[in-house]
């Protein structure tokens, strides 16, 4: 690999030739370029460290971990799919979405701490996301053996990331938390309710995962039409 030369800019040959100002031609580049840097974050920081790169230049969410280090943490392997973060980059990739020392859940319920920084091409494009989600199981274990000495209230948290093994899974506990947020069972829901956990999960991407509108309107007790009829009503508001 060819070094950065003095002014800052990335070299012109080999894989150099393909990173300039941290941009990527590629997800090959990416990898190529970060792979070795996964390693050594998973190995200074140990076994409950999980780094994944995500491959988010084929919009393929199904299928987008293109690499894994420590991929037990999560249960996760390649070719595994995309968390809610990459549904909402989907959904405004021109903002800048770089997220450091967040709150995630693994499908189990295990707690993590987690980081992703995204990767464009020349274009502007996001192509790739590092990600970083540390297990607090061994922390937290510790923690609860000083409990009773050193007790103390921890106020409670939205988890910003969810990890699932697939994306099926990931809609349904999207829903389960939006439902769970308007406060009461769907069989008690009226159409402002129904509204608003489409509000919700429009707002997170939801709606990028594939015949997720049927999904929804199923789990809602309402048609596919009335589903899209209450997102129109949505977006239209936001315009």
């Amino acid at each position: 690999m060819t070094g950065r030369s003095g002014d800052g800019e990335s070299g012109t040959d080999g894989i150099g030739g393909a990173v300039t100002k941290g941009r990527f031609e590629s997800i090959e580049a990416a990898h190529s370029v970060l792979e070795p840097v996964m390693r050594a974050i998973a190995s200074a920081v140990g076994d409950h460290c999980e780094v994944v790169l995500h491959d988010l230049s084929r919009r393929d969410l199904d299928r987008t971990i293109y690499a894994i280090v420590n991929g037990h943490v999560t249960g996760r392997e390649v070719g595994g799919p995309s968390t809610n973060l990459g549904l909402e980059v989907m959904r405004d990739e021109d903002a800048e979405h770089d997220e450091f020392g967040y709150s995630g859940r693994t499908a189990d319920g295990r707690e993590l701490h987690s980081s992703s920084v995204y990767y464009r091409d020349a274009s502007g494009r996001i192509i790739a996301a590092l990600c970083i989600n540390i297990d607090l199981t061994p922390l937290q274990t510790a923690q609860n053996a000083l409990a009773a000495l050193l007790p103390s209230a921890a106020p409670e948290k939205r988890d910003r990331e969810l990890h699932t093994q697939d994306i099926a899974s990931l809609l349904d506990t999207m829903i389960a938390d939006a439902v769970a947020a308007v406060g009461r069972p769907v069989a008690r829901m009226d159409k402002a309710d129904r509204i608003s956990v489409l509000r919700t999960l429009d707002g997170l991407g939801a709606f990028h995962v594939k015949r997720s509108v049927e999904t929804v309107a199923k789990r809602l007790g309402i048609s596919k039409v009335t589903a899209y009829a209450y997102l129109d009503q949505i977006r239209s508001a936001l315009h």
